[in-house]
């Protein structure tokens, strides 16, 4: 009996022990997702404007979709990324709103002042950096990349696999390889091409991005207009 009882006050206390240990990890893993700076490489993420402009309809952004010169490629974001997932919505010391001046200056490659703002508070709260500091980092990310030509001269209704799209991506950028990369579709449209990036915007592989790329044969590629 009495070793029955010590081995039923065991089990309580051995539960709890692996509770205990289950908390402490995963405070520390929200502790560190909530630690500005604190990633490993970078997703420059870079949307196809004409098939936001056609999904959103009447509640696309005006200065993007209205714009007297249509947009092709635009920035959606740079997004500190872990090898495993990503922080988001950091908090920071800094300001919770980059300024009007700030957001006016990047509105040439992010046309429209909301996704400016949104991209700082989800992702550039996570950067380590000030918002002029971070939407300067996401300009010299943007200039790094040359668009193919082929995205210069796209007409209406045009088709195209979505290989096609990273080869004639990794042929304009020397040292850029398919697994630095993903194109995403939605809707069976061209949505996005994501580019994996070293802290200091050097080209880099990612699988976790790569794997999650669009995998249907063919994706339409609306022309800006």
């Amino acid at each position: 009996m009495m070793a029955h009882r010590r081995e039923t006050g065991l089990l309580p206390r051995l539960a709890a022990g692996a509770c205990l240990l289950l908390l402490t990890l995963f405070s520390a893993q929200a502790a560190r997702a909530e630690r500005a700076g604190a990633f490993d490489y970078y997703v420059l993420s870079l949307s196809w404007s004409p098939s936001y402009c056609a999904r959103a309809g009447r509640n696309a952004a005006p200065t993007q979709c209205r714009a007297a010169k249509p947009f092709g490629f635009i920035v959606h974001g740079l997004w500190p990324q872990y090898e495993r997932g990503y922080p988001d919505f950091c908090d920071g010391t800094g300001p919770r709103e980059p300024s009007y001046q700030t957001t006016g200056e990047i509105l040439d490659i992010m046309p429209s002042r909301n996704l400016v703002r949104h991209q700082w508070r989800k992702h550039g709260s996570c950067s380590g950096l000030s918002p002029d500091a971070y939407f300067d980092l996401t300009r010299e990310a943007f200039a790094k990349i040359r668009i193919p030509a082929a995205f210069r001269t796209i007409e209406s209704g045009s088709r195209m696999d979505a290989g096609a799209v990273e080869t004639a991506f990794r042929l304009a950028n020397p040292g850029l390889d398919d697994g630095a990369m993903a194109v995403a579709c939605q809707h069976g449209r061209l949505s996005e091409v994501r580019i994996c990036l070293t802290r200091d915007l050097a080209f880099r592989s990612c699988r976790t991005v790569d794997r999650r790329g669009c995998r249907q044969k063919q994706i339409h590629v609306p022309a800006p207009r």
